[in-house]
């Protein structure tokens, strides 16, 4: 039987992170995913896990450390938000260079200057195409969910390559929901024991690790990593299926929500998706054939499925809840039309930007775009596909 209790998204990927019992967490706090460490560091100090736990001194040492910890064979976890991850850079790209299968937290805000704390997803777009598994969480549940599932989907030997689960700063990591936990014999059996196939520990196979790569290599273990990267998305489906018939909790690609006959839709990612669900169900109501495409994997980017998944609409808007600053539409969105354009799939499709630093977005918000997308669809004219919502604008 599950485990009804009330968590917080922080507090949620801690229990999840407690229940694998990695070998190796090393963290730095910061805001708003501070509590993650600071939760599991108890967990430690209460003798519920053998971790070894590694308070280190900045990000970059945090990551350096998990990047230690798993090229000796050790299983490694960590967690951070924004200027963490920024600090972090450099070893992001080296964690998926050495095809090292680390395990992150990231709780989504606002990349600084100026200093905010609060969520958009300014961090994670930045990372993007670092070579990390991208997962994404709409509540505490999935949060919880997708964590005990990632190193099932990482450290598979078609994969090999990190992985992050991201989660809307404060608006899910501070938040208590009620959600279901899996038993601790349950997880311990579907996430495994693990046994990597190289490492530095072992004194039968020396290694190098991280060496220089030149002209003669690099393209091709870049390659290597980019089918490593196509390769990770049987592997979702497979790990979510067999995750199913553990809890009866589906889990897919990206999520569907009454998009079967809708006209016009909506994509977007994590917190924003409840939101938006209940502005359909509202809109069905109405008479109005609303829908939602909630993106779960964004790295890999299910290209084929969501051009699929959005070839009946007449109308597609997509909420990036970052800017990136290039003229063109935020991250989500290039992402969407691409996989419209490869795929042969035209559909009238506008950008939003959207909740940036935190601004609230409400249901009212969310109507606006189906609104917006209705009146595309009657006329088939898009006057501008850059658009922004919620922003503030002085008068002319």
């Amino acid at each position: 039987m599950s485990i009804r209790e009330r968590l917080s998204g922080n507090e949620a990927v801690a229990t999840a992170m407690k229940q694998i019992n990695p070998d190796v967490v090393a963290a730095f706090p910061i805001t708003p995913s501070t509590e993650i460490p600071q939760y599991f560091s108890t967990f430690v100090s209460n003798g519920q896990v053998d971790t070894e736990f590694v308070a280190v001194e900045s990000e970059h040492s945090a990551m350096s450390a998990c990047i230690g910890a798993e090229a000796a064979g050790s299983r490694a976890m960590t967690a951070t938000s924004a200027n963490g991850l920024s600090l972090m850079w450099e070893m992001i790209y080296i964690a998926s260079s050495l095809r090292l299968p680390i395990v992150l937290s990231l709780v989504n805000r606002a990349v600084s200057g100026p200093l905010n704390i609060h969520n958009d997803h300014s961090d994670a777009m930045g990372v993007r195409d670092a070579g990390w598994i991208m997962l994404f969480s709409e509540n505490n549940q999935e949060a919880y969910d997708n964590t005990i599932m990632a190193h099932r989907i990482a450290e598979h030997k078609d994969v090999q390559l990190p992985l992050m689960i991201c989660q809307d700063g404060f608006i899910t990591s501070h938040s208590i929901e009620n959600i279901e936990l899996i038993e601790d014999e349950k997880v311990k059996k579907f996430v495994g024991e693990y046994h990597p196939q190289h490492y530095l520990l072992n004194k039968k196979e020396p290694i190098a690790v991280g060496p220089l790569d030149l002209q003669s290599y690099l393209f091709e273990h870049k390659f290597q990593q980019a089918e490593a990267m196509r390769n990770a998305k049987q592997v979702i489906l497979d790990v979510s299926a067999d995750f199913e018939k553990m809890t009866g909790r589906h889990y897919s690609l990206f999520e569907e929500y009454k998009l079967e006959d809708a006209e016009v839709a909506i994509v977007c990612m994590n917190s924003t998706a409840g939101t938006t669900k209940y502005v359909v169900d509202n809109l069905r109501e109405k008479g109005i054939k609303a829908g939602l495409l909630k993106i779960r994997v964004y790295r890999p980017f299910p290209t084929e499925e969501v051009a699929k998944a959005l070839s009946n609409a007449k109308a597609v808007a997509v909420l990036d809840k970052s800017d990136s600053l290039n003229g063109a539409g935020g991250a989500l969105f290039e992402d969407v039309v691409s996989s419209l354009y490869v795929n042969k799939v035209s559909v009238p499709t506008v950008n939003y930007i959207y909740g940036i630093g935190g601004r609230d977005t409400k249901a009212s918000d969310i109507e606006s775009v189906f609104t917006d997308l209705l009146q595309i669809k009657e006329t088939g004219k898009i006057d501008n596909a850059y658009r922004y919502l919620g922003l503030r604008r002085e008068e002319k």
